[in-house]
């Protein structure tokens, strides 16, 4: 197997997107990449993109066909395969990307992720998300993806005293994040009271502990790390790339506290990389909702099972802190466009090992990491970045 590095990137603005199409947003993102790395279409062996769900947000299936034509790269005849875990559709594309590059089957491969959610109802698109989730044995019954957060926020609230307080601590960090990050959804600041007085949408999560519907595309090039620096000064090698599922459905889980694909997933990761989560210097968790950053850091093992709302709380996950957590805004501020957002966090941390994230920058960063789930947990996909 070989070593696999990024060597280019490239991220539109997340958010209400009503001016692009799917076309548009990947094209954006896709020659910002391209340019980034100095490669042409000739150069390109393949491309996976994560998209969730095409067919419901835009009613377009197909998806890989529809980007190889929309970047130009049809007349190449440039494979292209449409990737889908739900949520971690994304991160799973990067997975699929960086195997064939490590496999030694493809060199230059882009591993994409793009949805276009903001073009239908809101009921459609909560119906089409649910879809994420066990159809027969929760949505049939009425459970939204709030409502079995909402389950693991409470049992973790019991079983811990973790307290609303310290989940809203989980917004009102992410926002900040996001003010200072380009292309973010919510670049505004909020409080404690923002949160608490904000809907209840399943308690104990109100409206602004809930990541939001979003547009947005992002992407990155991947090449072997023994050439990369032909294409960037700065590659990002990817040390560690795990995936690991769980069951779809929460009644079977072995702990509604813990999500388990999480933990597999990190702690493979983190064998193939040869480190351990102290050695973590900013990290993309998948903090779809606030208790998901707290249950994310702890599953991760960053800190102790029970720890994590205590850990946000004084300050652990801030930019200045243990590990910097979500330093581009999150799932909560810099939007979630549910095929985009594994590859995005990519993105972000590739920025931050380059030195290149702005007033966002954290010091001295060597190690990296992106967790991307997908749904309440069925998938899980951990990356480990190194300079």
């Amino acid at each position: 197997m070989r070593s696999v590095s990024i060597v280019g990137v490239g991220c539109t603005k997340f958010g209400e997107r009503w001016d692009c199409s799917l076309r548009d947003m990947i094209a954006e993102a896709g020659v910002l990449a391209i340019d980034d790395a100095e490669i042409s279409g000739e150069q390109i062996d393949a491309l996976y993109v994560g998209n969730m769900s095409g067919g419901r947000f835009i009613e377009q299936e197909h998806i890989g066909a529809l980007i190889a034509d929309c970047a130009g790269l049809s007349r190449l005849h440039v494979p292209s395969t449409r990737v889908e875990a739900a949520c971690a559709s994304g991160g799973l594309a990067l997975r699929q990307a960086v195997l064939a590059v490590a496999s030694g089957y493809c060199d230059i491969v882009i591993a994409a992720g793009v949805e276009k959610m903001t073009d239908v109802s809101s009921g459609t698109a909560a119906d089409a998300l649910a879809a994420a989730a066990d159809r027969e044995w929760e949505c049939f019954f009425g459970a939204t993806f709030p409502a079995l957060y909402a389950m693991m926020a409470k049992m973790h609230m019991r079983r811990y005293g973790t307290t609303h307080e310290q989940m809203a601590r989980v917004a009102v960090k992410n926002h900040h994040h996001a003010c200072m990050n380009p292309v973010a959804q919510y670049q505004m600041e909020i409080d404690i009271e923002d949160v608490d007085s904000s809907p209840m949408v399943a308690d104990p999560l109100h409206v602004l502990d809930c990541s939001p519907i979003s547009d947005g595309a992002a992407v990155v090039v991947l090449a072997p790390s023994d050439i990369a620096r032909q294409f960037s000064d700065t590659p990002i090698k990817i040390a560690g790339c795990a995936q690991a599922s769980d069951t779809l459905a929460l009644h079977d889980r072995r702990d509604l506290t813990t999500l388990d694909a999480t933990v597999h997933a990190g702690r493979s990761a983190f064998r193939q990389a040869g480190i351990e989560p102290r050695q973590v210097d900013v990290a993309e968790v998948h903090d779809c909702f606030t208790i998901a950053e707290i249950l994310a850091i702890e599953d991760l093992g960053f800190v102790e099972k029970g720890q994590g709302g205590k850990a946000t709380e004084e300050g652990w996950t801030a930019l200045d802190g243990e590990v910097a957590v979500n330093t581009s805004g999150g799932l909560k501020a810099c939007g979630h466009p549910v095929g985009a957002t594994g590859i995005k966090q990519a993105y972000e941390i590739a920025l931050q090992l380059r030195g290149e994230a702005g007033r966002r920058q954290v010091d001295e960063v060597e190690i990296g990491l992106a967790h991307n789930v997908g749904g309440s947990g069925g998938t899980a996909l951990v990356h480990i970045f190194t300079r």
